[in-house]
């Protein structure tokens, strides 16, 4: 075989080729991964549902919404033999130490709080990535039976009735704006 020039419009050819050739390839991984990446998605939000929501028998058409913080939201009603017994909202604060903090909450008919479920968070190892467990029933500082319209749901420092995950108030201030996110959204 002929060994080709080495001139420019060769050398813009070879990346023409290359590059059509990736991206082919490329298109066709994303096509074969998109409808599975997005059940994994469906699956994770249907579990974290039925994580943090009361009992429930179906879930109705979820309502999205835009925050005070300008994010969207996600409000799910859940349903027992066809009436409404609460709600499940999927909120993401801004105010978290390392970003973006997204959690779902579980409220009953009366806002109290059913359950909830860390969905993201990028905090500090070791020290806000406690959230998931450092707010719930048996944790440091269960929110989980309170009421946001009743109780006082900020940090002690801030004058509220939750403790601060130990050496991450920060962490402890996103969850808690987080939980004011998703009641604005009930109430």
């Amino acid at each position: 075989m002929a060994k080709l020039e080495n001139n420019l419009k060769n050398f813009f050819l070879s990346m023409f080729l290359i590059t059509a050739i990736v991206g082919a390839v490329l298109g066709g991984v994303y096509v074969l991964t998109e409808e599975p990446i997005a059940q994994a998605a469906a699956a994770k939000q249907e579990a974290a549902i039925k994580a943090v929501a009361p009992k429930f028998d179906s879930v109705g058409e979820a309502v999205v919404k835009t925050t005070e913080n300008g994010e969207p939201a996600k409000i799910f009603p859940v349903m027992l033999a066809g009436e409404e017994v609460g709600k499940a909202v999927q909120v993401t604060t801004k105010k978290g130490f390392g970003g973006k903090v997204e959690v779902m909450f579980g409220f009953d008919m009366n806002n109290t709080i059913t359950g909830y479920n860390v969905l993201m968070l990028n905090e500090t190892p070791g020290l806000g990535s406690k959230m998931p467990d450092w707010f719930q029933l048996g944790g440091k500082s269960p929110v989980i039976g309170k009421n946001p319209g009743v109780d006082n749901l900020t940090v002690t420092k801030d004058g509220g009735s939750v403790d601060a995950i130990t050496a991450a108030t920060i962490s402890s201030r996103a969850f808690c704006d987080a939980i004011a996110q998703a009641y604005g959204l009930i109430k």
